[in-house]
């Protein structure tokens, strides 16, 4: 499909499965505290139900459990998450080099696991935000192309240059053992950034899913980062912080382009964040160990 997206050829989609909005993001509910911080079946809870959304890996049933509520306290597994997804891609980069595997072809299928892993959950959120930041000029008109499930040639484009530049970086490591260590803590940190994002920026709409995800509770969004920081440091050591510093940037950045061009947040800008994240940490990983 080509970019004509400018002449309004694109259709949204509908956002008829969320609760109808408010004029002001919802309030967070603590959820957390009938369980309370250090209780392991608290966590292993508020893991499955961010498994259930942001993976199509196995996970508890969720239907029943207001989402709303429940995600304000449940963010603080986000990193996590990660760590599981990224440990399935360090695996599955493991297994193609035992097999003889280049580091090329074994960094594309780690890649394509954990794409697998997470339906592409994210990419698709990149590349609905290259479609509206790019396709459009008015505020509107990029919200719009934005909330449309097709993709145009700016997400074609994003796609593209995220997978490549996650292969050429995850192969530049090379090395089995770095690269798990390395897909572990991108990952996490770049999942971890989410509730932070969240929680310090605003909603761009009032009619969307960034909106009716609400506001993060405080100490999950400080868990979150605490546990994605200390992920990475356990796997890479000293070698963690100034990628930890790119991937802070490059979350920052996406998120001040999508306020001055959209005036806060969306759903799809918050899986761009976490791409642009992943990318950011990744590269400066290969510059500093490849």
């Amino acid at each position: 499909m080509t970019m004509n997206d400018r002449n309004g050829d694109r259709q949204t989609r509908p956002d008829s499965g969320w609760p109808r909005p408010d004029d002001h993001p919802p309030a967070a509910a603590d959820v957390g505290d009938a369980r309370g911080w250090f209780s392991p079946t608290g966590w292993f809870a508020d893991l499955g139900f961010m498994l259930s959304h942001l993976t199509r890996l196995p996970a508890p049933n969720n239907s029943h459990v207001d989402f709303r509520s429940r995600l304000a306290f449940a963010v603080r597994a986000n990193p996590l998450v990660g760590l599981i997804v990224g440990a399935i891609g360090g695996v599955a980069y493991g297994l193609a080099s035992w097999l003889g595997l280049g580091p090329l072809p074994a960094a594309t299928l780690a890649v394509l696991a954990t794409l697998f892993a997470t339906g592409a959950y994210h990419e698709d959120g990149l590349a609905d935000t290259a479609d509206g930041l790019g396709g459009a000029f008015e505020r509107d008109r990029k919200l719009a192309i934005m909330s449309d499930s097709r993709h145009g040639s700016y997400g074609v484009v994003a796609i593209v240059a995220t997978m490549l530049l996650r292969i050429g970086a995850i192969a530049a490591l090379a090395d089995p053992g770095l690269v798990f260590a390395a897909l572990i803590a991108t990952h996490a940190v770049a999942r971890g950034l989410l509730p932070a994002i969240m929680f310090w920026r605003k909603p761009a709409k009032t009619d969307g899913q960034g909106f009716q995800a609400g506001t993060p509770e405080s100490g999950a969004v400080i868990a979150s980062l605490a546990i994605a920081v200390f992920i990475a440091i356990v796997a890479l050591g000293f070698d963690a912080f100034v990628p930890l510093l790119a991937a802070g940037v490059g979350a920052w950045a996406m998120t001040e382009i999508a306020r001055r061009q959209i005036g806060g947040y969306t759903g799809d800008v918050l899986g761009a964040s976490e791409q642009i994240a992943e990318i950011a940490m990744l590269l400066a990983l290969a510059a500093a160990l490849a």
